[in-house]
């Protein structure tokens, strides 16, 4: 049965844990973005070792499942290395190497749609490759995909539950805990549920509106 009173006294304990969530989801998408972009310019390279060894990295990373990461980065890497990171360091750095890889798939596919005229123009004007990128590329290359980021961070907010496998309280962690002290399930999963799915709709929103606001932008 449903119980409205638990309900009251539960809420403000998982709405607690959305900022922390909210926090997770946000740092792996930056994280994400900039490597992505990186990873794209990398795969660019004239260097064929440099061009080989991000492509395999990218390909290894996406073809291996983000939860074998996350337990990687988190019990084994303590073990192999000095390096030690808390569960918060952990998850923001597992879901920002495994979406920049996805990501990066994104920038390169909007980069190599672009004239070839615009490198030529820039080797025209003896710009140097840091100017080149971050001049006349990329200024160009990311506004078109701005949306599709948005939908990744979309992504990357969904699946901040599987960082409670790493035991970083975010919402689900914070349920499971409500849930192990009351014995109760049926309210703590639903209004958990229903947090993602509203948050999920005021992202959406917001990436819609954006992908709107880029559309209806005016040539030039």
């Amino acid at each position: 049965m449903w119980e409205w009173e638990y309900v009251y006294e539960l809420l403000p304990k998982l709405l607690r844990a959305l900022p922390a969530t909210l926090a997770a989801a946000f740092g792996g998408f930056i994280m994400a973005v900039l490597l992505g972009i990186l990873l794209a310019m990398a795969s660019r390279s004239p260097n064929k070792f440099v061009k080989r060894a991000t492509t395999g990295v990218v390909d290894f990373i996406r073809s291996t499942p983000l939860l074998v990461q996350l337990f990687f980065l988190y019990y084994s890497l303590p073990m192999l290395t000095p390096l030690a990171m808390s569960a918060f360091a952990t998850g923001v750095i597992g879901l920002g190497l495994h979406y920049a890889c996805y990501l990066s798939e994104v920038f390169r596919s909007s980069i190599d749609a672009l004239p070839k005229g615009q490198w030529e123009a820039a080797t025209a004007l003896n710009l140097s490759k840091f100017r080149t990128w971050f001049a006349v590329i990329l200024p160009q290359a990311i506004p078109p995909v701005i949306p599709i980021m948005g939908n990744y961070l979309i992504v990357i907010f969904k699946e901040t539950p599987i960082l409670s496998a790493i035991t970083f309280v975010e919402l689900l962690m914070r349920t499971k805990n409500e849930t192990s002290i009351s014995y109760r399930a049926f309210e703590p999963y639903t209004i958990t549920g229903l947090i993602f799915i509203v948050v999920s709709l005021l992202l959406s929103l917001g990436v819609s509106r954006l992908e709107k606001r880029f559309r209806d932008k005016p040539a030039g």
